[in-house]
């Protein structure tokens, strides 16, 4: 015989069992709205590859057809307001970064290193701190002897934006003004597959 006790602690379960499966749904469903804005912004293919392929070597994606590069301006750490626009005719490396993300840490040195390399062939690094103090992002630049730009992205709405969300995040733009790559996640950039890579994107007319 079920009881009025029984009774409501089987609703309890249910309830709790209802609100943990809701809980599963919602975040599936976060995921696959990350995933299909993010495959919005920029698709891929798989190119044929012909000769040295460093966008395959550095696991590098790349956009199936002419995407032109959003644009947005933020302040530096100066105050400085820059925006995208204002480097029109370069190669641009855009990285998504925080200071608490260790891979991020990682490969800032190495982007340092290309960044003096090639800023003469007119490669410009520019890097999206998101959401945080300008104090804090001013000490972590000073300490690693940092010269590239660092823009400041107080609300995130930029990285949002670009589909930042996971860090760190680099997009490629050619001299036109369009993106030629895409790479989720830290590389060796300092790598001889790097360096050709670059070299490659810098000897192409604007």
């Amino acid at each position: 015989m079920t009881t009025g006790g029984d009774l409501a602690h089987s609703r309890r379960s249910w309830g709790k069992a209802r609100g943990l499966l809701l809980k599963s749904l919602g975040a599936v469903l976060c995921v696959l709205v990350v995933v299909v804005s993010a495959q919005a912004f920029f698709h891929t293919k798989k190119p044929a590859v012909t000769g040295e392929d460093y966008f395959k070597k550095l696991l590098i994606e790349r956009p199936d057809k002419a995407l032109r590069a959003r644009d947005f301006t933020l302040e530096d750490l100066s105050g400085k307001r820059l925006s995208l626009k204002d480097f029109k005719g370069k190669v641009v490396f855009l990285n998504f970064w925080a200071t608490w993300c260790i891979p991020c840490r990682d490969e800032m040195p190495l982007m340092e290193r290309i960044h003096r390399e090639f800023r003469v062939q007119g490669l410009e690094v520019v890097a999206v701190n998101f959401r945080e103090d300008k104090q804090a992002v001013r000490q972590f630049s000073a300490q690693l002897g940092l010269t590239f730009k660092i823009l400041l992205d107080p609300d995130g709405s930029v990285s949002n934006e670009y589909g930042a969300w996971s860090l760190p995040l680099s997009y490629f733009i050619n001299r036109k003004g369009e993106f030629v790559g895409k790479a989720m996640g830290d590389r060796k950039w300092d790598s001889q597959a790097a360096k050709a890579f670059f070299r490659e994107l810098l000897v192409e007319k604007p």
